[in-house]
């Protein structure tokens, strides 16, 4: 049993049949071939923006730190939540490629950043003047690091405050399937419709082998962004194996297919860690599970195989409670979801 990421199971077959077709014959380099340009095409149709420009990375730590040393120079600010990917998990990517720009974390329930935690943020970086650094761009998760979703509604409000303050908006995607899943609405309400400048689509927490892609809503802001990519070694000379992976998911709907198969299993085991007494300390929104559970239900667990992380929160005190998470894939095995849900509700 093993829930510790969507990062340790398998690659959707029909990705590996992409994959498969792809690996035929020659092809242009670079990203220069019929494969990268169904897939950029696929990617525009999909979130509904016709001039937005897409690019290919492979891995979500290229793509989070490539783009926000594209939205951000090196003495720029960068506001995002304490809990943010690009805070907690890039080890420095968005710093180092952006050579120099500084996180600036901020709080907030959830997971979430709020527009009045924002706005006086960015007010007071404003005053600091050019010992501080200058405002340049705000980032968010979604779904987030909790497995929080923002709402369309928040998205805009964020947006409306970076952009009152003249910043770009940047959202973090690794699993934006799930978070678009959970919310039944159109990628393009939760994205640039809302104000997303940039958008790191994620592929590999969603059934890829590895792909990601960067979309650039105004195409004006991708504006070199080619030569940046080259220079972090994430121009794939065979272009198309990243492609046709994200091709894959784009093509009838999989990508939110497989995110909302990840979804409804993660809702089962939140029904069970609260039928076993524990409870969750997030509302199950994604395809994460985080909760505090009685030391004896872990217990149950690690003596029966299952692996997961914990997770602390300050709110669980005690001896009794210990916080975890539990993550699902769109291929986590129902008969393990059975066996889980067991040992959660006792």
């Amino acid at each position: 049993m093993n829930f510790a990421s969507d990062n340790v199971h398998a690659a959707h077959p029909a990705v590996i049949e992409a994959l498969v077709r792809a690996n035929s014959g020659a092809a242009k380099s670079y990203g220069a071939d019929h494969v990268t340009d169904q897939a950029r095409a696929a990617i525009r149709e999909l979130l509904e923006a016709p001039d937005a420009e897409v690019r290919f990375v492979a891995t979500g730590t290229a793509a989070n730190a490539l783009v926000c040393a594209q939205l951000s120079p090196p003495y720029g600010r960068i506001y995002c939540h304490d809990d943010a990917h690009i805070q907690t998990s890039e080890c420095g990517a968005p710093e180092f490629f952006s050579h120099g720009a500084k996180l600036v974390t901020l709080p907030g329930q959830g997971g979430k950043l709020t527009p009045d935690v924002l706005s006086r943020a960015i007010a007071e970086g404003a005053e600091e003047g050019l010992n501080g650094g200058m405002n340049a761009m705000v980032s968010i998760t979604n779904a987030t690091e909790w497995g929080t979703v923002y709402t369309p509604d928040q998205v805009a409000a964020l947006a409306k405050v970076a952009h009152d303050a003249g910043l770009p908006l940047h959202m973090d995607g690794a699993r934006f399937s799930n978070a678009a899943a959970h919310l039944g609405c159109s990628p393009a309400d939760l994205t640039w419709r809302a104000g997303v400048d940039a958008l790191c689509f994620g592929g590999t927490k969603n059934g890829a082998m590895g792909a990601e892609a960067v979309v650039f809503f105004d195409p004006d802001r991708a504006a070199g962004f080619d030569y940046r990519r080259k220079q972090a070694g994430h121009v794939f000379s065979k272009n198309r194996f990243l492609a046709a992976q994200m091709l894959a998911l784009a093509t009838d709907g999989l990508w939110r297919d497989l995110a909302g198969q990840a979804n409804a299993k993660a809702a089962l085991l939140g029904q069970a860690v609260q039928a076993g007494g524990g409870r969750l300390l997030q509302p199950v929104q994604s395809n994460g599970v985080f909760a505090a559970i009685p030391v004896e239900a872990h217990q149950r667990a690690q003596a029966a195989g299952a692996y997961y992380y914990p997770w602390p929160d300050p709110s669980v005190e005690g001896p009794d409670l210990i916080s975890i998470r539990l993550v699902c894939a769109w291929d986590t095995p129902d008969d393990q979801i059975r066996a889980m849900s067991d040992i959660l509700a006792g």
